[in-house]
Formats: structure tokens, sequence, C-alpha cells
């Protein structure tokens, strides 16, 4: 198969895209010739078809990293020097944005406007942010006794493994090669089958930003033949993961057979509380964005509305205003489109089938629950936003992840019965509360059982402030100061300076 294609997406934007391995700075084929092709899930018409990784093929990209891990090209250089090579690449994707945002919203179905204006920005500000951290990742002193001289040392872990997800596949990248490159790793990523175009195309973004051959390697394939061969291989030092919590137990597994470092960021089903001395409007407003945003495929969506029940009625008025405005569901390329269609056929027939799910278990569809396909010339994988009420908490509806535009609201009386269907769940990610009485607001805020919690906002993500969860929502955290905790290690030196026998 050639190694790259020139393309025309549906907005007229032209550009050349890689399909190869990107290996040693290079674009290679894969061992076997298999491919994977992209589809565009607004149309279902293939876009590009690009080289698909085996266990082979995984090997090479390792054994590249872990010979860049010890060449002087990287070993060696300054991290300061590093720094600046973290900084040209977010200049590189800044100059590139809009053919980075059209990547994204073609193959993912994400809008243009969201993928330009939020996704590449964060990826800008990610590694920029990480760039400023190269060279102040640093160890310290630590006093005994005059006849000892210790210090400690933060190294790099090694090789790593990343493996990203389809909801937002550069930024996603972004959150794991920041605090990677920032301690002096050298990567193979991999990206998700259904999303594997722009993370190519970063590739010819990190050759020219001047990375070291091996530094970052770049495959795509499916999971079995290409994640699994790269969570088990014996030269990897870490694995980080973005995706769903039954995959995440699969990669533990695999990675404890080496005892391999890991990160893993899984799946969600996360509350947002409305007290009854909430500003009602901007609740339904910031819950509208906490489900309903980018297709509702949101690790952190907040999926569970639990609603205080002396403004219940007021509430849902609002929210279904809200949603009724808001979420005109369309084309990614047009601009007044607030909802895409979900990101492939699977995934879209999984929702579905919980919306039918959540029928049969009695839960009322206060709007949505169907397939709005028709409404799109018969074409597409797009679904309204749905609304179930009438909830409860043993429902599937209510427990499982959905991953798509489909939220419960439940009633509450008591803070105590809000506290206890909010950690009420396997997951623990994201939360919101949404009060005026601050100290209600921090109390909450304390007892949740959730890596991170908003008071008065939903979604909210800062690559200075760290993410993750906690219970089955995943293990350690990315994002600020954390992150870089994430990706080094450290190394103890005793001196003796003095002591004898």
């Amino acid at each position: 198969m050639p190694l790259s294609v020139d393309l025309e997406a549906p907005n007229g934007r032209k550009y050349t895209q890689p399909t190869g391995l990107f290996i040693n700075n290079e674009f290679v084929p894969s061992s076997s010739g298999k491919t994977i092709t992209s589809i565009d899930p607004a149309t279902e018409k293939a876009i590009a078809s690009v080289a698909a990784a085996n266990e082979q093929d995984v090997d090479k990209a390792v054994q590249a990293a872990k010979k860049a891990l010890h060449d002087p090209a990287w070993a060696d250089l300054a991290p300061t020097d590093r720094g600046h090579l973290m900084y040209k690449l977010a200049d590189l994707v800044e100059q590139n944005r809009e053919m980075l945002a059209t990547i994204e919203a073609w193959d993912n179905g994400k809008t243009y406007a969201d993928a330009l204006e939020g996704d590449i920005v964060e990826v800008v500000t990610t590694f920029r942010y990480y760039a400023g951290w190269a060279d102040k990742v640093f160890g310290q002193t630590i006093s005994t006794t005059r006849q000892k001289f210790a210090y400690t040392i933060r190294q790099p872990i090694g090789v790593v493994g990343q493996i990203i997800p389809w909801n937002y596949p550069l930024g996603m990248a972004a959150w794991k090669l920041g605090p990677a490159l920032a301690c002096g790793n050298t990567i193979v990523i991999k990206a998700a089958e259904q999303t594997p175009l722009s993370i190519l195309v970063l590739g010819t973004l990190i050759k020219k930003a001047g990375f070291p051959p091996g530094v970052v390697n770049i495959i795509n394939g499916l999971g079995a033949e290409a994640g699994s061969p790269l969570s088990q291989h014996p030269l990897v030092d870490k694995i980080a993961f973005t995706g769903s919590t039954a995959t995440a137990k699969q990669i533990m597994g695999a990675a404890a057979k080496t005892l391999k470092n890991i990160t893993l960021e899984t799946g969600g089903k996360s509350p947002l509380m409305v007290f009854d001395d909430a500003d009602l409007e901007q609740a339904a407003k910031w819950a509208h964005l906490g489900i309903f945003s980018n297709q509702g495929q949101i690790c952190t969506a907040t999926s569970r509305i639990l609603v205080q029940e002396s403004v219940y009625d007021s509430f849902m008025e609002t929210f279904l205003k809200t949603i009724k405005t808001v979420s005109k569901v369309g084309s990614q390329w047009e601009t007044n489109t607030y909802q895409g269609p979900q990101v492939s056929e699977a995934q879209y027939k999984r929702i579905l089938e919980y919306i039918n799910i959540g029928k049969d278990e009695g839960a009322k569809v206060a709007t949505g629950g169907k397939t709005l396909r028709e409404d799109q010339g018969g074409q597409g994988f797009f679904i309204a936003p749905t609304v179930f009420t009438d909830v409860k908490p043993s429902m599937r509806v209510f427990k499982e992840e959905i991953f798509g535009p489909v939220v419960t609201v439940c009633r509450f009386k008591t803070e105590e019965e809000a506290l206890a269907l909010a950690n009420d769940s396997t997951y623990g990610l994201g939360s919101s509360i949404f009060t005026k009485d601050m100290e209600r607001g921090h109390r909450m805020a304390e007892r949740i059982e959730a890596g991170m919690v908003w008071i008065n906002s939903s979604q909210d993500s800062d690559p200075r402030i760290p993410f993750g969860g906690v219970k089955q929502s995943g293990i350690g955290r990315e994002l600020g100061e954390a992150g870089l905790e994430a990706y080094s290690q450290i190394k103890a030196v005793h001196v003796n300076m003095g002591s004898k026998l």
C-alpha cells in the first residue's frame, strides 16, 4: 500500500494523509500488509486505510524506542533543549490547527468548531505546559548525618507504551506525550482503530520539530493485534491507557506479568447534584454540556443527574428547554450543529441498545430515545439527545456507562440521600455539585467518592490540574505536576562522607 494519500475533506480542505506506521521518524508499511479503514460517521463512507500493526511491528517500534532511550541524541539532550523541542511541536500544532481540526471532525464526528476551538487549543496548551516543566523536574538533598551526603535523582521510567481512545484522539495523545517527553522517556503510542488519522499527521510534526528518531513511535492497529503485544512486551517499562474499564482490566493483567508501571484512566458514571438553592438556569446549562457535549462520548460525562425534590419540576422544565434550544443534531461541518454523529456503527448500536434497556426497565423517556438517522438522509450514526426520568438506582441505565447522549434524572430529599445516590457506583471519575452554599459544596466535595469534583460547573479540564479517578475509574493521575510523577522515578544516592567500619 502507498505510505500516504492526498485527501480532500468535506469542508474543502486538502492535505496529505500518512498511512504507514511511524517508526524511527519514518513511515513504513506493516509487516503483514493488513490495514484498517477510517469511516466518516456522518456518511458511513470510507476516508482512508492505514497500516495495521501486529506483534512484529510492535516489536520494531519498541526496539526503536529502546535504542533512542540510550542514544546520546536524546539521553544526553539538556532538559531545557528537550523543552525547546516541545515548544516547537506546540507551535507546529498551532500553525496546522485547521488541518488537524478537520481530520478530528472527519473521522471522529465531533463538530469542526469544537475540534478547532477546543481540542486543538488544549493540545497546544498541554504541550507548552509540559515544555515548561522539562527543566524543572529534579531531585532533592536529604539531611541525615555529617558522615553522609544523600540525594535523589528523578529519572525517566524508560520505554512507555501509550494507548489512547477515540473520543479525543489528539487531546489524549497530548495528555500522554507531554509529561512523558518532559521527563525524558521514549514512547510507542497506539491510536484507537476508529480514529487512526490525526495521530499520523502529528508524527510528521514531531519529526519536523526535531525530535530524534525513535523517541516517539506511532502505530495503528486492532487492540488484540497491536495493543495486547504492546502491553506484554518485555522491553516496555510502563503502560498508560485511556479507555474502557473492561479493556483496562485486560491491560493490567498483561502488565502484571512483568510488573510494569501503569496509569489507567477508565470508565465513569459521574453524578451531577442540583440542590434547592442552586441557580437552576446555570445548573441546567452545565448539566446539558456535561452529558451532551462531544456526543456524550466523554469518560467524565455527568450522566446521572440528581435533583432535590423541591426544585425538580423547575429544573426539568429548564433542562428540557435547554436541550430543545441548543442540541441541534447534524453534520459535524454545519456551524449550528451542537451534536454530531456517534463515532462508529458499533457505538451507535450500543447506545440504542441501552435506550431500549431503559425503556424495558420502566424508565420514562422525557425527550429523545430514538435514532435521527432518517433526518440525515438515512445515513450516519445520529442519535437524539435522550433523557430518562422515573429512574431507579437498580436500573442498568443508572449503573452502567453508556458513553453516549443519554442521561438519567433522579430525585432526592436530603443531602445524605444525594450523597448515597452519588456514591452508589463502581465508578468514581468526575462529579458535580450545584449549590450556592459553599460550606455544603466543600463538605460534599470531600465525601464524594470521585477523583474530581466540580462545584457549579461540569467538565472543566485544565492541563495544570490533575485528572483521574478512584474505584474502577482508574489508577494514577494525568495532567498537572501529578502527571510528571506518572512518568518519572526516584533514585536514591548515598554518599559516604567519612564513616568507617
